[in-house]
């Protein structure tokens, strides 16, 4: 009786947080609920990543460190939303190509970690209207030119690994960059779709 109490308990806290985490998220605007949505999984993924390091690549993990310098921001996307829905779309590209960009420094070229900034890339693209195509241009030029940036600028990696280890780790920073935009090419695909059923249906209503 006591372990089925506290498997009802936890499943009621578990309610509980997921609800709370699906009303900081939420918001009128479908791009911003979109890049709230992103935001939060990216938060939820960054304490991950030091663990796949170790599993697919090396034990030497601790570079891996410098993504948690990027996590305060992207768990702050939703609240600046609230407050104006720019500055949180904003928000977001600039955590991303910043903690890519970082990543790159302390990682070295040779870890592939730049194939994050094309999710990034996709991003601009896709979260400004057509009043902020300035915006757009600007963040997706940001991202090209990080990208760009010469090797011998960024200086020496904090650790060298083997090169079957940056093999794996370019495998895995390839398997995670796609799975990051699979997932935003399926919620602006969802969100076309569920403003079309409402379209339809707003116009069978006038019909």
């Amino acid at each position: 009786m006591a372990f089925r109490r506290e498997g009802r308990t936890m499943m009621v806290r578990l309610r509980q947080g997921t609800a709370a985490i699906a009303g900081y998220a939420a918001h009128p605007d479908p791009r911003a609920a979109i890049a709230n949505a992103i935001a939060l999984v990216i938060v939820s993924n960054q304490p991950f990543y030091p663990l796949y390091l170790y599993w697919a690549v090396s034990p030497v993990i601790s570079p891996s460190y410098v993504t948690f310098l990027s996590t305060p921001f992207f768990a702050a996307v939703p609240a600046a939303m609230r407050r104006n829905s720019l500055i949180g779309r904003a928000l977001l590209l600039l955590a991303g190509i910043g903690n890519t960009l970082l990543c790159r420094v302390t990682f070295g070229p040779a870890s592939g970690v730049e194939v994050f900034l094309f999710p990034c890339l996709m991003l601009a693209l896709l979260l400004f209207r057509r009043s902020e195509r300035a915006l757009a241009l600007g963040f997706a030029a940001l991202a090209i030119i990080s990208y760009l940036l010469p090797a011998a600028l960024l200086g020496a990696p904090v650790h060298l690994y083997e090169p079957g280890e940056y093999a794996a780790l370019q495998r895995l920073n390839f398997l995670s960059a796609a799975s990051l935009t699979v997932l935003i090419g399926w919620l602006f695909v969802g969100s076309l779709d569920t403003n079309s059923r409402a379209d339809e249906t707003e116009g069978k209503r006038e019909t």
